[in-house]
């Protein structure tokens, strides 16, 4: 691995995406890093061992440039890149809801570009990345980016017209689970356990059926019919979920977490 990477704008999934290319066998010698504070940088250097660099530097030396900045600072991010970009570097784009086309209108000719949706599970090597290809990138650059998002989880090829479907269902997915261990352990408490004892219990449902729903190769719907028996405990709780709208919730969330970053797409960051 001899190819010069940086990440600009390392932020905690920049920094669990340097982490990972390391344990992966990329040597620290070749990854470049930009941050927007100097003791950031800094930082990032002593726990790392990897060469912190300005914006520029880095569009000049790195082979491929990961862009990992919120959306909103992407604009004033290429601008001052741009001018230092070469067309044979390979950019890569972690920000939701930016179009490839937003890159390549702003770099030069032919500069090829790959979209990248991943999320927070990359800070234990559990992300779930979804790739898709700009009008200049190969199937090279996609394997090159699948060889980088691969070192902190999984990967997916996708068209990048459903990009915006993916961003809502594994960018913004961790949050879901999130929110109903939270509801969970609140109805636990409500049952008259302790919080921690809630969690407990909650947490490893919660990966033992993460872990069936990966291996078992069956349907959820299977599964959920396993724990299922007539006149029981769980089809009660199943029949309340029903009666309150919560799968129609879950859908009517995705859909606004999809058109929110088509909003983005559109530039409407408010």
């Amino acid at each position: 691995m001899t190819q010069k990477v940086a990440v600009l704008g390392t932020g905690k999934i920049g920094e669990a995406l340097l982490s990972g290319m390391i344990r992966a066998g990329w040597t620290p010698s070749d990854l470049l890093v930009t941050a927007r504070r100097q003791d950031r940088a800094e930082e990032l250097r002593t726990r790392y061992g990897v060469t912190p660099v300005t914006n520029p530097e880095a569009a000049k030396t790195a082979d491929t440039l990961i862009l990992t900045v919120k959306p909103q600072d992407m604009g004033t991010l290429l601008d001052e890149l741009a001018p230092h970009v070469p067309a044979d570097r390979l950019v890569i784009s972690g920000a939701a809801g930016i179009p490839t086309a937003y890159f390549e209108e702003r770099l030069a000719p032919g500069t090829p570009v790959v979209r990248v949706m991943t999320n927070t599970p990359a800070l234990v090597d559990e992300a779930m990345s979804v790739i898709s290809a700009g009008t200049h990138a190969t199937s090279d650059h996609l394997a090159h980016t699948e060889e980088i998002f691969g070192a902190v989880g999984k990967t997916l090829r996708v068209p990048e017209s459903q990009q915006d479907a993916c961003t809502a269902l594994s960018g913004s997915g961790p949050a879901y689970f999130f929110y109903l261990v939270e509801a969970m352990t609140d109805a636990g408490i409500l049952l008259g356990l302790p919080r921690d004892k809630a969690h407990d219990l909650i947490v490893q449902s919660a990966i033992g059926a993460a872990t069936m729903l990966r291996d078992s190769g069956e349907h959820p719907v299977k599964l959920r019919e396993n724990v299922t028996s007539p006149a029981g405990t769980t089809i009660n709780a199943i029949r309340e979920l029903e009666n309150h709208g919560v799968r129609a919730a879950l859908i009517a969330a995705l859909e606004a977490a999809r058109d929110r970053s088509r909003a983005l797409a559109s530039g409407n960051n408010s």
